[in-house]
C-alpha cells in the first residue's frame, strides 16, 4: 500500500505536513547566608516541621503530606526546594518566582537573602510528589532527585509530535491521536505493517519535512522525512519512525526504512523512538537514515521519492 506525500515548508506557525488522498506534501521553514534568628514566626514554623520529622520519616503519609504542604509557594503553589530563601519575616517563595518579584507575596514586605537552614533540613527528609502526579505518577522522591525523575516520568504529558510545527498541545498519550485527526487532518494514515511512504516534490528548496501515519499491531506510528541544512550549505535527508506511545512500548518493535530502485539499495533498521522523546535528538546524531540530496536522486523517480517501511514485532 502506497500513497504520496506531498511537500511542506515548515513555518513558525505551520501545521504539521500533511496528505491529500493522492499526496502528502512537505513543510519548509524560513528557519527552524545565614538564618534569621530574630524572626519568631520563622522559628516556630520550622521548629513545629522539625518536631515532626521522625513520623514522616516513619511512613506516615498524612503527617508527609502536612509536611510537603509547608514548602508550597504562595505564588505558583509548586514547592519551595533548597536553597530556601525567606522574606525578613520568615515567608518562603521559591526561586523561581522570586526572580520575578519585588516585594513578598505574602506580607508585602521586602525580600531578604536570608538562608533559612532549618527548612533546608526538613526538606531534606521529606519526600514529594512528582509533579505529574496529576497524570498518574505516584512516586515520592527527596528533593535531590525530583528534577531528574521528573524530567524522564513516563507520566509527564506528552507533547503534540509533528515535526516542525508551533502546536503548543500538550497531554495524556490516550488523546495523542485524538488531537492529531483534529487539529492535523492533512496527515494521511495508511493500515498495515509493511506500506510505501512516497514523498513528492522533494527537490523544493529549504528546510522541508513530510509526515505520514502507520497504523498496525494496534498502534500508530509517525513516519517523519526531513531534509535539513546541516552544514555549509550541504543538504540531507533524515527519515525516522516515532511510536504514539511510550518508551516501554516501543522496544516491542523494529521498523525498517528501505529505498530501492536502480539495482541499488539503502536500508536502516532500528527501534523506534517514543514521542516522549521526539525526533530532533536522533536527527542531531543522525541516529536514523541519512542520505543526502544526490542519493535521493539515485532512489527518486520525477522528484518523487518512495521509501519501503516495515514495522515488525520483536
Amino acid at each position: 500500500m502506497s500513497n504520496k506525500i506531498n511537500p511542506k515548508r515548515r513555518e513558525p506557525t505551520a501545521a504539521a505536513a500533511g496528505a491529500g488522498a493522492t499526496g502528502v506534501a512537505p513543510n519548509t521553514s524560513t528557519s527552524t547566608g545565614s538564618s534569621s534568628a530574630g524572626n519568631t514566626s520563622s522559628a516556630n514554623t520550622s521548629s513545629s516541621s522539625s518536631s515532626s520529622l521522625s513520623s514522616a520519616g516513619g511512613g506516615d503519609a498524612g503527617m508527609s503530606a502536612d509536611l510537603t504542604s509547608l514548602f508550597e509557594c504562595p505564588v505558583c503553589f509548586d514547592y519551595v526546594l533548597p536553597p530556601i530563601l525567606q522574606c525578613s519575616s520568615g515567608h518562603l517563595v521559591c526561586v523561581s518566582c522570586r526572580s520575578k518579584l519585588t516585594c513578598c507575596p505574602t506580607c508585602r514586605g521586602p525580600l531578604a537573602n536570608i538562608r533559612n537552614l532549618a527548612m533546608e533540613k526538613v526538606a531534606s527528609n521529606v519526600k514529594f510528589p512528582c509533579k505529574h502526579s496529576g497524570y498518574g505518577c505516584t512516586a515520592s522522591l527527596v528533593y535531590t532527585e525530583k528534577t531528574e525523575h521528573e524530567e524522564t516520568c513516563e507520566c509527564r504529558p506528552y507533547l503534540c509530535p509533528c515535526p516542525g510545527a508551533s502546536c503548543k498541545w500538550q497531554g495524556p498519550l490516550d488523546l495523542v491521536m485524538q488531537h492529531l485527526m483534529m487539529s492535523h487532518k492533512s496527515i494521511t494514515t495508511l493500515q498495515g505493517e509493511d506500506i510505501v511512504f512516497l514523498a513528492t516534490d522533494i527537490n523544493l528548496p529549504g528546510a522541508v519535512d513530510w509526515v505520514m501515519m502507520q497504523s498496525c499491531f494496534g498502534h500508530h506510528f509517525m513516519l517523519v522525512l526531513e531534509k535539513q541544512e546541516k552544514y555549509d550549505g550541504h543538504q540531507q535527508f533524515f527519515a525516522i519512525v516515532q511510536l504514539i506511545g511510550s518508551r516501554k512500548e516501543a522496544e516491542n518493535f523494529v521498523y525498517r526504512l528501505e529505498l530501492n530502485g536502480n539495482r541499488r539499495r539503502l536500508t536502516w533498521e532500528a527501534m523506534p523512538r517514543s514521542i516522549h522523546e521526539g525526533v530532533a535528538s536522533a536527527i542531531h546524531n543522525s541516529d536514523c537514515l541519512v542520505f543526502d540530496t544526490s542519493i535521493a536522486q539515485l532512489f527518486a523517480d520525477n522528484g518523487n521519492l518512495g521509501i519501503n517501511v516495515t514495522i515488525s514485532l520483536v
